[in-house]
């Protein structure tokens, strides 16, 4: 018997509930009672958060065999770095993420149906496409908001630090979500002007950051489908984390709608994960499955992007890496 193997993928079969407990401690607000330097009894946990003491003890024990919490004595746990972002007021607090997946989770019970069809998993689980969802709860937007600038947010200064927007009179934002990445850019750019553009139900959030953000004035907020159209009268146009939602024709319709607008001088700039060749793990394959499964979409290796970018009628001209998983894949129009 192989017994090294089978340990392995027993361990990696069960990994599940490590993803599932840090979901369900963060909706909780587990780590929220439990102090910088301090070492809290679970019982006091248990008791703040309503839970089952003995069944919260063993949760934590599993998470701080991975590094999140430890536990300091006998029944007692204190933070460590993993653990303390699942604070609500921690700076790049991840709490938000980890409570957007708390609710869509059951989506991976789709996997099956997406390796089988090529279809979302989520439609199958939650009787919709996954944005739909959003959109039909309208509970549901401000923590889609939370979640994704609790996932994604910490990509933006790494994104400065990485590409130049120098030259860029007015930046495009499609697909801009609650405007806290172009919040970034121009803040980074006082010379810039903005344009948002996104659904419908988004905008109105976007422009209650972007007002709080005092931009207002620098910022044209854009209300439309980018399915349907994409607004004219920027140099560049900015799409994060928008292309990986969508198959290569979805995407190509964006893109070409974006090509018809663009000036020949422009710049079209992709901040996605780019899927390194090779077997070692990356996060980029991580989110390829998720992507996969949630909203049907994918990330792309460079030359999946040169690909799809060449039938939208532009050219691949950079590749800037960041400091964090993704890049900023640069095109100009042909």
């Amino acid at each position: 018997m192989a017994l090294k193997e089978t340990e392995e993928l027993n361990r990696l079969t069960v990994a599940a509930a490590v993803s599932r407990a840090i979901c369900t401690v963060a909706e909780l607000g587990v780590a929220d009672h439990v102090g910088k330097g301090e070492a809290v009894p679970v019982a006091t946990l248990a008791q703040k958060t309503g839970t089952h003491e003995r069944s919260l003890h063993r949760v934590l024990r599993l998470l701080a065999g991975r590094g999140i919490f430890r536990e300091a004595s006998a029944g007692t746990f204190e933070h460590t770095p993993l653990s303390f972002v699942l604070r609500g007021d921690a700076e790049g607090s991840f709490r938000a993420g980890a409570r957007l997946f708390h609710r869509l989770f059951p989506a991976w019970d789709g996997l099956d149906h997406s390796i089988r069809t090529g279809e979302p998993g989520f439609n199958k689980v939650f009787g919709s496409p996954v944005f739909d969802y959003v959109m039909a709860n309208p509970e549901a937007g401000p923590i889609f908001d939370a979640g994704m600038s609790s996932i994604h947010g910490y990509e933006t200064p790494a994104m400065l630090d990485a590409y130049d927007f120098s030259g860029v009179k007015v930046l495009a934002d499609i697909g801009g979500g609650n405007g806290s990445l172009l919040t970034g850019v121009l803040q980074r750019y006082p010379a810039m002007r903005g344009m948002l553009f996104d659904l419908g139900h988004v905008v109105g959030r976007a422009q209650e950051h972007l007002r709080a953000a005092g931009l207002s004035e620098r910022c044209q907020v854009i209300e439309g489908n980018f399915f349907d159209s994409v607004p004219a009268g920027a140099d560049a146009y900015l799409f994060r984390h928008i292309i990986h939602d969508w198959t290569d024709e979805q995407s190509l319709q964006i893109l070409s709608h974006s090509r018809r607008v663009i000036p020949q001088s422009g710049r079209l700039l992709l901040v996605e994960c780019v899927v390194p060749p090779g077997n070692d793990p990356s996060a980029s394959k991580d989110f390829d499955i998720t992507m996969m499964t949630f909203p049907g979409g994918m990330e792309r290796t460079e030359p999946e992007f040169r690909a799809l970018l060449d039938r939208a009628g532009f050219r691949l001209t950079s590749v800037t890496p960041t400091a964090t998983m993704v890049s900023v894949v640069e095109a100009r129009p042909v």
